[in-house]
């Protein structure tokens, strides 16, 4: 039986002393997509955090290919496309200049791929904008457009439906759905409920490991 990409065992979380969850057990394996849910507060956020390896856990690991993170922290970065529920870009740098920056921070992209990243996401047009002129919708899009790039595998998603209209979000579920269909994975949290999933979509519900 082939080992899972990644994997979460007996993992906890606490933050300002109180402990969100524990006893969580998690794998992930080419083609899944994890919804991760629960009320607010209940860790959402700190457990991608934790799966991306920004975060350290209270008790528990993650590991990579069978393999705790510390000493992977540069092959997870080789393998991880991470968006946080801020856009994370900059304001005063341009669309196409926002991606060539975070492009050159893994694998610097020529002009070519990075407009046709911006024209899958509805910006063709709007590449040379600064970022602060554009609406709250737009530069969410912005940051979905490294989605279109040459991207890793695993892609861990803090609501990334924020601010998108119908388009756009009608167009980023198909998107997450082909990522898996080609052996990517997804892990994403959203108050959207998703009307396309790939049939390997599943949810893990935080409150069934609230402490």
């Amino acid at each position: 039986m082939t080992s899972p990409f990644l994997e979460a065992m007996a993992l906890a979380c606490e933050r300002d002393w109180r402990v969100l969850f524990e006893r969580l057990d998690l794998a992930l394996a080419p083609g899944d997509m994890l919804q991760v849910v629960g009320p607010n507060g209940s860790g959402k956020t700190s457990l991608l955090r934790l799966l991306a390896g920004l975060m350290q856990p209270t008790a528990g690991e993650v590991r990579l290919r069978g393999r705790g993170l510390r000493g992977q922290r540069a092959e997870l970065a080789r393998n991880l496309l991470w968006i946080g529920h801020a856009p994370g870009i900059k304001g005063l740098l341009s669309a196409e200049e926002n991606l060539a920056w975070l492009c050159a921070l893994h694998r610097p992209l020529g002009r070519e791929a990075i407009w046709a990243a911006l024209a899958a996401v509805g910006l063709r047009g709007f590449e040379d904008v600064p970022c602060h002129s554009l609406s709250a919708g737009q530069q969410r899009r912005v940051a979905l457009a490294r989605l279109h790039l040459e991207a890793p595998p695993l892609w861990i998603l803090d609501e990334p439906f924020t601010a998108l209209d119908r388009q756009g979000v009608a167009q980023l579920e198909r998107h997450l759905r082909a990522h898996c269909e080609r052996g990517g994975m997804v892990v994403l949290t959203t108050h959207h409920s998703l009307e396309v999933r790939p049939a390997t979509y599943r949810e893990l519900d935080l409150e069934r490991h609230a402490a």
